[in-house]
Order: C-alpha cells, then structure tokens, then sequence
C-alpha cells in the first residue's frame, strides 16, 4: 500500500475514533424526558421556585433592558460571537409553554433545548447540572406562573466554526461533564448546602474560574480568579488570601457582604461591578441559614490552590515613569477628600485604600475601571443609601489616572506594580459608549 494511502487510512482512523468519542461524552448521563416523575405541585412549589430563581440569578440574563422580566432578548458578549437569552415565560409558541419539567430538568441537567439541540455555555449547565431534580421542578412551576409574554427568540451572531453545533459537542466533550451535586459524608449538612449554592445554582465558578484560548475553564482551578470575558472585569480568587479569600473573615462579616453588599467588619469590604449586580438581584435576597452555609463554605476553600494562578504581570516599576509628588497632588485634590489623607477611608462610607486588597490586586482592571467609571455598591435593605464613586473619565487624561492609581498602589505600605497610561488607555476605549 502506498504511503499516501496509509496516511489517510491512518487520518480517517483517527477521526472515526474521534467523532467516536464525542459522540460518547455528549451522551452522557441523558434525561429520558418520557421517564414519569412525581412532581410537587401548589403554591408551595412556585413560592419555593421563585426563591431558587433568585438564587440564581436568572432574571439578570433572561431580561432585556427595557424588557419584560424572563422574557429573554439579552445579548450576552462572548469572545466568540453574541449569544442572545431565551424566553423563559410560559407563551406556547415564543417561551417555555410547550415544554414539560423533564425537557427543563434536561436542559439544566444536560444542556440541551426542547428539540435536544446542544446549548452554548453561556447558560451556564455547566453549573446548573449540579441542580437537582427537585429544585429543577420547582423553578420550572414558578416559570409556568409568570404571565406570558410572546416574544421571538432572537438567533445568535457566532462566527464560523462556533455557531456550529459539532464544535460546541467537541467543546462539551472536552469541558462538560454532567452531574447532580453529590454531598460529601465527612462534611456538615450546612458545609454542602453551601457548597451545593456557591457550585451549582450560584454559579460562582462561571466568573471567578481562569479560562484557556476556548473558553473552557482551567481544571482544578474552579474559584480561582479570571477576568470575565468580555467585561474587562477581574474575578478574584475566592480562595487566595491575597485577592477575594475569606478564610480568616468572621462569618458575619461574609454574610454580611452577601447580603448587604458590604461587610462593616475588620474587612471593611464592599462590592462594585458585576458583583455588585449578584448582590442587588441575588443574594440580599437569600435567607440567613442559606448566606451563612455559603460562608462556611468559601471559608473552607483551599489557599494554596488559588495560589497557583498569577493574576497577571505588571510591568517592570524601574521601565515606568512615576512623578511622585505630581501623583500625590492629583490624589489630595480628587481623593483625599472621601479617602482620607492616608488612605484609611471613612468608616461606613468610605473604603480604606491602605492595605486594602481590591487596590493591591495583581490584575488592575477593576480599580481601573472603578477610577474611570465610577460606581456604587448596590442598594441594599441593609444599605439602602450606599456611598459611591464619582467617574473621572472626563476629568483626568491617562498619564494622571496612571499617576494616581500607581500612588495608590504603592503608598501607606501598599506594595503592588505601577500602572501604565497605557493600561488605562486600553480600558478607557472598552468603555461602554
């Protein structure tokens, strides 16, 4: 035989075995949506939906600005393309009013849509798997509740080859493996509904997990920190000591940031950017025994793990030119005010910038974003009227946002990488219009 002729032999071999093994992953752990289950029914049932809803956050990516609450028609930006959110109202012909729990149960478990198309993890099955049946019948009775509202799903703008669904089953196959959460034995029933929260319905790991060139998250380094595409925000560590870890923080303090969106505490934390939207749509919203078993378990979480990814590189402090005393000026004449002389900040109000965390972070996206844009954080039952953050997008030029950023970086004991107008030009021109 000629070796031409081996060589595709060979290459059709290989991608036999290949489609083969695809097709074996995508089957995996299948919904039989004909299978009877009892279902719970009544008031209860819906009540209990509602707060599962919440506890996911959907309605965040099921509304449209503007838009009918679950009615979907959100675009949601992706490295590869725009995925548009479905319709999750009980219309026959536009939402959810054809289907049955088990073609929910199987989106949520499996990821896929009524007629069994593959979904794209922009709706994140890769988590909700973790949901089980009961919850997945209960979100589906509140959806049914909701008044209808016909509205066309919008199709999805993906370039070629991923608006394709043989790349999204090679992509499941490399990244997504389905599955109920499973509680571990040696932990308290309190550690696992937190664990079962933080992994599956809270869907932490969708933003605070690094990913690769595919979109894939990094194995072993669920919570570990990454920047959300798309957003130019950085994710922090849920478990490093030097990012977002809350290892050493009092349980309150934790609850406290969950629920209130800022923790009053030894931490002196507040939340800003999309963080701050889970808090105002999501968790102020969950019960105290819920916040407080979420708290166990990010409190529970491995530093060294985290430890293991590198933010990011800041450039070299002796490349970068830093006129010290022109920073320090900027800073009493635009920060000093709210943030005290020596960056201790005002308690209640205020945030401390002397040893505090967000300043010091190896990836400086978001104090870079919150210096351009400003922000608050959300307005909360327990802080209804939060202190906020004035942009100055219009009012200093990038060499003094620089300049001041890198004085806050490396004053009152802060060690951390200067930040170059560079840096701040780039975020300034994925400011939203």
């Amino acid at each position: 035989m000629k070796t031409w002729r081996k060589l595709a032999l060979g290459a059709c071999v290989l991608a036999a075995a290949g489609a083969a093994w695809v097709w074996l992953m995508n089957g995996r752990d299948e919904v039989d949506v004909s299978a009877p289950f009892a279902h719970a029914s009544g008031d209860a049932q819906v009540e209990r939906g509602a707060y599962l809803a919440r506890a996911g956050n959907c309605m965040g990516c099921h509304t449209a600005r503007g838009g009918a609450n679950y009615a979907g028609g959100l675009g949601i930006a992706t490295p590869f393309g725009t995925v548009y959110s479905s319709n999750l109202t009980p219309d026959e012909r536009t939402g959810l009013g054809s289907w049955s729990p088990a073609y929910f149960w199987r989106a949520l478990h499996n990821g896929r849509s009524k007629s069994g198309r593959l979904l794209y993890p922009a709706f994140p099955y890769t988590s909700y798997t973790q949901v089980t049946r009961q919850d997945s019948d209960a979100l589906f009775a509140y959806l049914r509740s909701l008044p209808a509202v016909v509205q066309p799903n919008r199709p999805n703008s993906l370039g070629f080859p991923f608006n394709t669904q043989a790349a999204l089953a090679v992509w499941r196959a490399l990244y997504f493996s389905p599955g109920v959460y499973q509680p571990q034995a040696s932990r308290s029933a309190e550690w696992n509904r937190g664990a079962y929260l933080v992994q599956g319905l809270g869907h932490c790991a969708a933003c605070h997990s690094p990913r690769d060139a595919l979109g894939g998250p990094r194995r072993g380094l669920d919570l570990a920190g990454g920047l959300i595409a798309m957003q130019n925000w950085y994710a922090p560590s849920l478990a490093s000591p030097h990012e977002a870890g809350v290892g050493e923080w009092k349980r309150e303090d934790i609850v406290s940031l969950l629920k209130n969106g800022v923790a009053y505490g030894e931490s002196g934390a507040s939340v800003s950017g999309p963080m701050a939207e889970v808090v105002l749509r999501s968790t102020q919203h969950l019960s105290e025994s819920d916040l407080d078993a979420m708290a166990q378990y990010l409190q529970s979480l491995p530093a060294g793990k985290a430890d293991a990814v590198a933010s990011a590189t800041g450039p070299d402090p002796s490349s970068v030119p830093f006129d010290a005393p022109k920073a320090a000026k900027l800073y009493e004449q635009h920060c000093a005010q709210c943030h005290g002389e020596q960056g201790q900040g005002v308690p209640k109000a205020y945030p401390a910038l002397a040893g505090n965390r967000a300043v010091t972070l190896a990836a400086t996206e978001n104090l870079v974003q919150m210096v351009l844009a400003g922000g608050y954080p959300p307005a909360t039952a327990g802080n209804p009227r939060p202190f906020g953050m004035p942009p100055f997008v219009l009012v200093l030029d990038d060499s003094e946002i620089a300049a001041v950023i890198t004085h806050l970086r490396t004053s009152w004991g802060n060690q951390a990488s200067p930040v170059t107008p560079m840096q701040v030009q780039r975020m300034r021109g994925r400011q939203a219009p």
